[in-house]
């Protein structure tokens, strides 16, 4: 949720809450006051009573007043007076209304009496009713007027922000083009985006020496890497060395042509993870696995193995460099680890493409095979050939997925995740 929107909808909760509070102490207060005035008029009716029944009659009240006078003998009278609100129906307009009572007990005439005084209190009420609409309306109206100016009002002053959070989003270290500063009218966003300028030319510094550093480190191993390698070459094919020395050198050239590998992979990591990597173009599937079958078709004759493929004509806007890494990386996959005489099943749809295939080694862990460094006792691997196909997954929004079913290992790249 937006927090514009939280401030909204907080600011409507507690201002209707405080809306139908002082509404519904409004109404009460006037209710209080209403029936208190209805009680001193009642008092003043017995004060009638009294003064009629001096005279020797019994009052009566008007028929216009809303007001019913019953007396009713009784043996003793006690000096007590009780209030209450009733309901009664009221003879002249023949309906049931609420009212106000008042019982008393009084001596006229010699004889004890009990008093009941009971006054309407329709017409009241509906005059209290009028007043609070008269009250309340006006306040709703200049409630919502307040919400109206305050939503636009916040909306201005939010719309820099907006911009602001747009020009993170957009802003990326691999291009040439800095962070572009907004224009704040609030101090507090000119102070925020004054450091966002200062922390995104810090960051983009940063970041160009890390890829300098790694990219120059990566390459200036490489050459002595290469020399180590042409020379244990030429150790290895004169005829001067022993049965032991041999070996030894041998084991060396393995260690420098897996140390130049590694230094290749994480190269080819960095790459694609600070997204240097952007090629796209319209890519056939189809043909592209086609030439890749064709190129490591050598190694495959070479141990025995049988490949089959049913492949359907799709053509994908993706990164060259990097769909082409990840075909290599697949078929190396399936033909590193899989036995001589074994086979290899390829399939490709709209949806994904598969790669299975036979292997000695029993089903390995899902969830740790795509990690950095990760690989089984067997392998001879440098344990990053399923973690560059990970990166390249993420990159280009796929799914990497890894099952283990008919004794086969199977790997499935789905498209548009």
């Amino acid at each position: 949720m937006k927090l514009f929107t939280r401030y909204n909808r907080i600011l409507i909760v507690i201002s209707l809450f405080g809306l139908l509070l002082i509404g519904f102490l409004f109404y009460w207060m006037l209710g209080f006051y209403l029936d208190q005035q209805i009680d001193h008029d009642l008092v003043e009716e017995v004060m009638e009573v009294k003064e009629y029944s001096s005279k020797g009659v019994f009052y009566q009240a008007h028929e216009f007043e809303d007001l019913i006078v019953q007396y009713k003998k009784i043996s003793v009278a006690r000096p007590s007076s009780n209030y209450g609100d009733t309901v009664f129906y009221n003879p002249i307009k023949h309906r049931k209304e609420i009212a106000r009572y008042l019982k008393t007990e009084l001596k006229l005439f010699g004889q004890p009496y009990q008093i009941l005084i009971i006054a309407s209190k329709f017409e009241r009420q509906e005059q209290i009713r009028n007043i609070c609409l008269i009250i309340l309306i006006p306040v709703l109206l200049l409630f919502v007027l307040v919400l109206l100016v305050n939503r636009i009002l916040l909306k201005k002053i939010w719309v820099p922000f907006e911009q602001l959070l747009k020009n993170i989003t957009a802003f990326n270290i691999n291009h040439e083009r800095p962070y572009e500063p907004v224009e704040m009218p609030v101090s507090e966003f000119r102070q925020l985006n004054q450091v966002l300028i200062e922390l995104s030319g810090k960051v983009k510094s940063d970041y160009n020496e890390i890829r300098l550093f790694t990219e120059n480190a990566s390459h200036e191993m490489m050459t002595p890497l290469a020399v180590i390698n042409s020379k244990l070459d030429n150790i290895l094919q004169s005829n001067a060395l022993g049965k032991e020395d041999g070996e030894t050198l041998v084991e060396l050239y393995k260690a420098t042509s897996r140390l130049t590998k590694l230094n290749q992979s994480l190269l080819l990591l960095m790459k694609i993870d600070n997204n240097l990597l952007q090629d796209e173009e319209q890519i056939n599937l189809k043909s592209l696995i086609e030439e890749k079958a064709v190129y490591f078709q050598e190694l495959i004759n070479e141990r025995n193995i049988i490949i089959s493929t049913v492949l359907a004509d799709i053509t994908i806007n993706t990164s060259k460099q990097l769909l082409e890494i990840l075909i290599n990386n697949l078929f190396s996959n399936v033909i590193r680890h899989n036995y001589d005489g074994g086979k290899i099943e390829i399939s490709l749809d709209e949806e994904k493409i598969v790669f299975a295939n036979t292997s000695h080694n029993p089903a390995l862990d899902a969830e740790k095979i795509f990690d950095r460094f990760y690989k089984d006792n067997a392998s001879e691997g440098t344990g990053l050939g399923l973690a560059i196909l990970k990166q390249i997954c993420i990159r280009q929004h796929y799914l990497l997925d890894y099952t283990y079913q008919r004794d086969l290992h199977t790997f499935t790249v789905i498209f548009n995740h």
